[in-house]
């Protein structure tokens, strides 16, 4: 009976082996950390304004959506009002859904740390804009500058998308509507030779550290974002 329960022992070892690779860390990689909601549509419990204490003028609640307010509609209250999560994340996964007004732009940065100067000054950023009427030769889906697609994922004005970031020391992914656009190792030698050629190369410490802030960027149009959510890795 026990060279029984040893042998049946030994068979399922073996064929948990035989299980492929990828699977065994899909589920390691799933249970790293749990989802945390950053917005849902009810409230802003979960962010502030860029070196203030709150969420002023320049974004709101808009039925399920967290929009920003275009300096046209805002008039002289405008002021670009970048806003970024309370709390800092270092390694994540970060899940959100975007929609663009006709010519919009915005952005997401990761790894922002609070300076005298703006956000993007530190962290880098994922361009988000109008693919077609957009104005910034860097488009939607890339990362500032550093990284680009040859595809193009993203639907028409007025349609939401789905970002997927994935930010972590071994490996970096952005994928828009399950398009993977692009893949890197933050610092590494090929970044660190991308971020030199670009105007950043010339901004003390932009994109060193490894650890801040979400940020979303108020670029006077009307973007909105709704289903934001992250977990730690």
């Amino acid at each position: 009976m026990k060279t029984f329960f040893f042998a049946a022992a030994v068979l399922a070892l073996s064929n948990l082996s035989l299980l492929p690779q990828t699977a065994m860390a899909e589920d390691v990689t799933a249970q790293a950390g749990k989802w945390e909601t950053l917005f849902d549509g009810s409230n802003l419990d979960a962010w502030r304004e860029y070196n203030r204490d709150s969420v002023t003028t320049g974004w709101k609640v808009d039925g399920d959506a967290l929009t920003c307010i275009s300096r046209k509609d805002q008039g002289k209250e405008a002021r670009g009002e970048n806003i970024i999560t309370k709390e800092k994340f270092a390694a994540f996964e970060l899940e959100l859904d975007f929609k663009v007004t006709p010519a919009a732009n915005s952005g997401v940065m990761f790894h922002v740390v609070e300076t005298k100067k703006p956000p993007y000054y530190t962290g880098p950023e994922i361009q988000i804009q109008d693919h077609k009427g957009g104005h910034d030769p860097q488009k939607c889906g890339w990362l500032y500058q550093l990284y680009s697609s040859d595809t193009d994922a993203t639907k028409p004005v007025g349609e939401w998308n789905h970002l997927r970031v994935l930010i972590t020391p071994e490996k970096c992914e952005i994928a828009v509507n399950g398009v993977l656009y692009c893949e890197f190792v933050k610092g590494s030698d090929d970044w660190n030779e991308r971020v030199a050629k670009s105007k950043f190369g010339q901004w003390e410490g932009f994109g060193e550290p490894t650890e801040g802030h979400i940020c979303l960027q108020d670029h006077n149009d009307e973007v909105s974002y709704r289903n934001i959510r992250i977990r730690r890795l």
